[in-house]
């Protein structure tokens, strides 16, 4: 009797290898190898449906006095996001980002205004400032070895208290810090809008890291010491090294983050930007960066920055109450989270 040759034997892995190769091509995974390749993509989508949607809601929000208004506004945000984008590429987090540019705000306008140091010292001494906070919080996770999350929380509060105890609690006027600190605030038409010299800062900065991290040895240490920080040191990376590098360099982006306040909000206060740590991991998070660190470019940042800013803007427009927006950006924050998860596990 003649035998079949197409038994089960012969079909079991067929067809497994026919599933696999169709979960491959299926759309969802299709999209799941996308993101996981270009994680700025998802953001750029997010920011686009949002302008289009707040639009249409209220014709005014895509004014070009409105969509000016939103740039300015998240150009403190973007450039604290880029120190902090460098940080969580490496796994880490830092929570004192904000006070660290308080910190450097107060400086800088305390010598300016009750210490007649001209403006160019007080930058300059503005930025040493910066980077001394990013080396002690490096010094503490590369030397030390206590965690970052640790680590940013108590230099979060001895940044917090130093500003007030330097300022005694009170604001600098704009008019008595100089015009080069005063510098990032002016405007420049471009056409129908409306920008800043410190958003143009912002794009310079963000222009060099982008640089740095895709085409030097250093960005490749960054991603490679986020992704598996054993495995880059068994390939001869100096792990602890690079992380000092990059809590460093975070550094002097917040003391120019600090640069970009005073000239936004036109003076130096202890009281600004109260919301900035948490804000410039929102904008990370949303920007398709992941937590777990290795995964991520600096251009999502900045569109993370911008959906916020967009959200803030357009629900403002839309009267909606205060406290919901604040709702619709934890919400974003955690679909972000929740999506990353999904990202990485392509392979599963």
């Amino acid at each position: 009797m003649p035998t079949d040759l197409s038994d089960t034997s012969v079909a079991g892995p067929s067809t497994a290898a026919e599933e696999f190769e169709q979960r491959k091509r299926s759309p969802i995974n299709r999209i799941q190898h996308l993101l996981l390749g270009d994680p700025w993509l998802g953001p750029a989508a997010v920011l686009l449906l949002a302008i289009i949607a707040f639009g249409i809601i209220n014709p005014n929000f895509v004014e070009p006095t409105n969509l000016s208004l939103v740039v300015q506004q998240v150009a403190v945000i973007a450039t604290l996001g880029l120190g902090q984008t460098l940080i969580i590429l490496t796994a880490g987090i830092d929570l004192s980002v904000g006070a660290a540019m308080i910190l450097v705000t107060m400086v800088m306008g305390s010598l300016a205004s009750a210490h007649g140091v001209p403006g160019p010292l007080a930058l300059l001494i503005g930025l040493v400032l910066g980077f001394g906070c990013g080396v002690l919080n490096g010094v503490l996770v590369t030397t030390i070895k206590l965690p970052p999350f640790i680590v940013t929380l108590g230099t979060l509060s001895v940044f917090t208290a130093l500003s007030l105890i330097l300022s005694g609690g009170q604001s600098i006027d704009g008019d008595s810090l100089g015009s080069l600190l005063n510098w990032t605030g002016t405007a420049i038409p471009v056409g129908q809008f409306r920008i800043t010299t410190g958003v143009l800062v912002m794009l310079v900065l963000y222009a060099v890291v982008a640089f740095a991290l895709g085409q030097t040895a250093w960005g490749r240490h960054v991603y490679a010491v986020g992704d598996d920080s054993q495995a880059a040191r068994l390939s001869g990376i100096r792990t602890s090294r690079v992380l000092f590098s990059v809590y460093a360099t975070a550094g002097v982006i917040f003391a120019l983050a600090a640069w970009i306040l005073i000239g936004r909000t036109g003076s130096a206060s202890p009281n600004a930007a109260v919301d900035a740590n948490l804000d410039s991991i929102t904008a990370v998070v949303i920007g398709g960066t992941s937590l777990f660190g290795g995964r991520g470019v600096v251009v999502g940042t900045l569109l993370g920055a911008l959906i916020v800013g967009v959200f803030r803007s357009g629900l403002a427009l839309a009267g909606v109450n205060v406290q919901y927006q604040t709702l619709a950006v934890g919400i974003l924050v955690i679909a972000a989270v929740a999506i990353d998860r999904w990202i990485r596990g392509v392979s599963a």
